[in-house]
């Protein structure tokens, strides 16, 4: 009964007055993400603070700009305002990147769970990675190369390139060498000359469709059209995706769900004594006119 009542006053935003006279400390939850630029990140960025302004919390943000270096500073400074939980995006969740740092109730978003971070919110995406390639696959596409950020920087485009490497494997191919770039930087000015000479692929995965933005401008640049010449998918399901010409073939995640769960266990695992969990959430493939099948 009493985990009952916490957990509707939880929800309700309710707090006892404070008794002492004193100002109630502010109740706040810390929130690391990789970059607020990046839509996948400020959406459910947004569905976090709405979950916590109706449970009487704040959100304090800290970004750690696909750097795995700063993700310790950036944590401990969260960690100075002592708030009730964390929900950490981190570079690489198998990476020990707090060993000996005393932390609150942690809930992972985007990375898989650890045995130092059980809980966590995420999609599969090696699975997410194999459809797309092997959609391609289907479409006849034997020349797939695969540009992503630095695997060091997200465990999630590596997680995606591997399933690639599996659909690859399992069509009877061998799976191309990553392209890899920093995070960090102007995709407007993503150079594929090289790539495009030495590979001539006739379709590129992008790990994110912020990444597949840059290699469609790219393409063009290099005097190719897009599917006509070269097939373009990416990662995410941003809205601008499906406003361009033509609509960008992507693995649409749900951001905005998946922030509001996180903020949810979280929650529950902080206030009501939950027990540590893994919720997976479903994606989808957005077929778009950015890929197209190619003759033999």
């Amino acid at each position: 009964m009493v985990r009952k009542v916490r957990r509707a006053a939880a929800e309700l935003g309710y707090r006892p007055p404070a008794s002492t006279g004193k100002a109630e400390r502010r109740l706040v939850v810390g929130v690391l993400i990789p970059s607020i630029t990046n839509p996948v990140f400020s959406s459910s960025l947004s569905s976090i603070e709405n979950r916590m302004l109706i449970a009487g919390h704040g959100v304090l943000i800290a970004q750690s700009h696909y750097d795995p270096a700063r993700e310790l500073d950036a944590v401990s400074a969260l960690l100075n305002e002592k708030p009730t939980g964390l929900i950490l995006t981190l570079c690489s969740a198998d990476r020990n990147s707090f060993p000996a740092l005393p932390l609150p109730p942690t809930v992972l978003l985007h990375n898989r769970p650890t045995d130092r971070f059980p809980s966590a919110v995420t999609v599969d995406n090696f699975k997410a990675g194999r459809e797309l390639a092997m959609l391609l696959r289907e479409l006849g596409h034997e020349r797939i190369l695969f540009v992503s950020g630095s695997f060091i920087a997200s465990d999630r485009a590596r997680l995606r390139y591997e399933g690639y490497c599996q659909a690859m494997a399992e069509t009877g191919l061998e799976p191309l060498r990553a392209m890899q770039i920093a995070f960090i930087g102007e995709y407007d000015m993503l150079d594929l000359g090289a790539a495009v000479a030495d590979v001539r692929p006739t379709a590129i995965i992008a790990s994110n469709d912020l990444l597949a933005f840059g290699v469609i401008a790219a393409l063009r640049r290099e005097g190719l059209s897009v599917p006509g010449d070269v097939s373009v998918a990416g990662f995410d399901g941003i809205s601008l995706g499906r406003i361009m010409d033509p609509p960008l073939t992507t693995i649409e995640m749900p951001d905005v769900s998946m922030g509001a769960a996180a903020a949810s266990l979280l929650l529950d695992i902080a206030e009501n004594a939950a027990p540590d969990r893994h919720l997976e959430v479903g994606y989808s493939l957005r077929r778009g006119g950015t890929v197209r099948a190619i003759s033999e």
